[in-house]
């Protein structure tokens, strides 16, 4: 059984995300088996496909190295990636079954496009511990599915070094069961994109991920509604990475673009 590891919302390898993408199965392996080899390839998420009558439908399951999630972006983009370019899967769109309900992927101008549903955060007052565990006081604080922390400026949030357990100990009102951080700010005048983030997940075992999906389901309709435009560039800024996102608030929905690459191919012997 083949493997893919895919470089995603990424122009080139070693850029955006790593994701694993196993060959499509007719039948979902066993829960345990399946987070054994997401723990084996240690990615922020393995993505397992399940095969159906529908040639351009699949099933699909995301694991952390420690959990499995409900909805995964730069994983998504990377097994349309894998059955568009490696397994040959002809068509310009792709459905996939997820506990997120159905999400697409389709080729668009060179890269790809996704259809995600939209979670627009709300306000909330700073959790207790927030500014101890960033080492800066944010300037707003909002809660969607993740915790989001606004700062000042884009030199703050690439110059930040939070504390990785403290982080896990934050709940906020969130979503979510444990602690997922995004810090988030306008990009300089000077750069390229409209808004830069980074995202600290350490109850899934992700001190750091390089290029989030889903936290672009909150920052979209959170950074839309603040400048006032519909489409935005984002960059999420991992020291020595980073990934690019092209984001567009569709109200319910947000479309999220990006480039893929395929750095490695492997063979499974288990």
């Amino acid at each position: 059984m083949r493997q893919w590891t895919i470089d995603a919302f990424a122009a080139a390898p070693f850029r955006g995300n790593p994701a694993c993408v196993v060959e499509p199965f007719e039948a979902w392996p066993d829960d345990g088996w399946m987070q054994s080899l997401a723990a084996e390839n240690n990615q922020a998420e393995t993505a397992f496909l399940l095969t159906t009558d529908d040639p351009v439908r699949f099933g699909l399951r995301w694991l952390t190295p420690a959990v499995e999630v409900r909805l995964c972006g730069h994983a998504t983009l990377a097994c349309g990636h894998v059955l568009f370019t490696e397994t040959g899967v002809s068509g310009e769109g792709l459905t996939f079954d997820t506990r997120s309900g159905a999400l697409t992927v389709k080729r668009a101008g060179g890269v790809y496009e996704m259809n995600f549903p939209a979670d627009p955060p709300s306000r909330i007052e700073p959790p207790a511990g927030l500014g101890e565990a960033l080492g800066v006081e944010p300037l707003e604080v909002w809660a969607g599915q993740y915790l989001v922390a606004v700062l000042d400026s884009e030199q703050a949030v690439r110059d930040l070094r939070p504390d990785i357990p403290a982080i896990g100990r934050l709940a906020g009102g969130t979503r979510h069961e444990g602690g997922a951080l995004a810090v988030t700010a306008p990009a300089a005048a000077s750069s390229p994109f409209d808004v830069v983030s980074r995202f600290f997940a350490p109850w899934a075992g992700i001190p750091e991920d390089p290029a989030t999906g889903s936290l672009h389901c909150v920052l979209s309709p959170l950074w839309s509604a603040k400048l006032a435009r519909q489409a935005l560039r984002f960059h999420q800024a991992y020291p020595g990475r980073g990934g690019d996102l092209d984001c567009e608030d569709r109200g319910d929905r947000v479309l999220l673009r990006g480039g893929a690459v395929t750095v490695i191919e492997s063979r499974l012997r288990v």
